[in-house]
């Protein structure tokens, strides 16, 4: 049986992460896995409820950072204390549905990474707001024409890995706030790496306030508009080993 581990990056997320865990340990139950949450000391009491959550479950772990340092930098620092054959990254707000993802761990039999799209065929957002769908539409449309990348949901938060895969990418990634997402894909490209989308529905947060800023995008577009992804990632890469899956 191949081991699961999902990395879940948290502030301010005491109210939510009860309802998660106890989704993902009834829909993993089948799995040898592992739930790693990174939470940047948040001061709502994530850690202390993780903390008491992890009495009943003895899979549950919690990786405390000093401070808020980005997205991309709390998925990196999980990986680095992850173990598995395949990794998970899903949002703790109850977003992403934990039953959809058994289908994202079977596509890794033929994938190296799984991307659970909103835009594919089956795919759909329930409870956004106009400007809001506006925004992520927008991203990624960025990321196809200045990237080259073809994919419809570059921007997802709920993805799945192999673990040789991810570790390739990660090595490679110099971007640590929600502009590492894109990254990743563009960095998986350059490798040769086998990416494909599964639908999901991804539903708007009941509880708590959206991560995502006004910074947050201005630092996803110059990202990609003014080719920052590619001027750090591409010197390494074309020194680094391309492959297929």
């Amino acid at each position: 049986m191949s081991k699961v581990c999902v990395v879940i990056p948290t502030y301010n997320e005491a109210e939510n992460l009860p309802k998660l865990v106890g989704a993902l340990e009834e829909e993993l139950q089948k799995e040898d896995f592992k739930i790693i949450v990174v939470d940047d000391n948040s001061p709502d009491g994530t850690s202390e409820m993780i903390r008491k959550l992890s009495e009943g479950y003895d899979n549950l772990r919690l990786f405390v950072r000093p401070e808020k340092r980005g997205l991309g930098s709390a998925y990196k620092d999980g990986f680095k204390v992850s173990s598995g054959d395949f990794i998970v990254v899903m949002d703790a707000d109850l977003s992403h549905n934990p039953e959809e993802l058994p289908k994202l761990l079977e596509m890794l039999n033929d994938a190296d990474v799984v991307i659970g799209s909103r835009y594919v065929l089956g795919g759909r957002i329930v409870g956004w707001k106009g400007h809001r769908r506006l925004i992520s539409r927008g991203a990624n449309l960025l990321a196809r024409l200045v990237l080259g990348l073809n994919i419809k949901d570059a921007t997802s938060g709920f993805r799945a890995y192999k673990r040789r895969a991810l570790e390739e990418i990660a090595s490679r990634s110099s971007l640590n706030g929600f502009e590492f997402q894109v990254e990743a894909l563009y960095i998986a490209k350059r490798l040769g790496l086998k990416v494909t989308e599964v639908p999901i529905t991804f539903a708007s947060r009941k509880r708590g306030k959206s991560k995502l800023s006004l910074k947050d995008v201005i630092t996803f577009m110059h990202a990609v508009c003014v080719t920052r992804a590619c001027e750090a990632i591409g010197p390494r890469l074309m020194g680094g080993r391309s492959r297929s899956a």
